[in-house]
């Protein structure tokens, strides 16, 4: 196990399944997808309402606001951004740490591992597009973009961090 970890296939194979789900889920219809009812029977008293309700912006070509889509669609919306972030997240850290045993250059790992999740991201939508009841959107992928690129930063941090040289003690 500690060789996989040192060589990167466990995070290879952790990026490959989170293609797969991602796949899967843009395979499914808004409907089919709905959190809804489930946040209709956990929010049923609108918690934050009152303050949310001077939340106001566009996103794409559409009006994102409790006036425009009611109080459960637009909890939604944030849900379903934070997943698209959170998976591409995982998505880039993945593949950062599966490339650096291989590319041993962390710049490089960090652009390889960024393209290649923006491309996904990108291939992702598109799969969107032919899937019924499903819109494609640039922002996604820009929004997708930025959660991968914000992991390989991450992890820079990290290798950095847990790699700099600790200053010698004076005797």
């Amino acid at each position: 196990m500690q060789k996989n970890l040192k060589n990167g296939n466990i995070y290879l194979i952790v990026a490959f399944v989170m293609m797969g789900i991602l796949f899967y889920s843009s395979s499914q219809t808004y409907e089919q997808q709905s959190s809804i009812p489930v946040l209709e029977k956990i929010l049923k008293n609108e918690p934050f309402k009152e303050a949310l309700s001077g939340v106001s912006f566009m996103y794409g070509d559409s009006p994102v606001s409790i006036k425009d889509s009611g109080y459960f669609k637009f909890v939604e919306f944030f849900i379903r951004k934070a997943a698209h972030f959170g998976t591409y997240f995982i998505l880039g850290s993945s593949l950062f740490m599966a490339l650096i045993p291989r590319i041993k250059h962390l710049g490089l790992a960090l652009l390889y591992a960024w393209l290649a999740a923006t491309g996904y991201a990108a291939l992702d939508e598109f799969h969107q597009m032919l899937t019924g009841g499903r819109s494609p959107m640039f922002e996604d992928v820009v929004l997708d973009s930025s959660g991968a690129l914000f992991a390989c930063l991450i992890c820079i941090f990290f290798f950095w961090f847990s790699n700099r040289k600790k200053p010698k003690k004076r005797k």
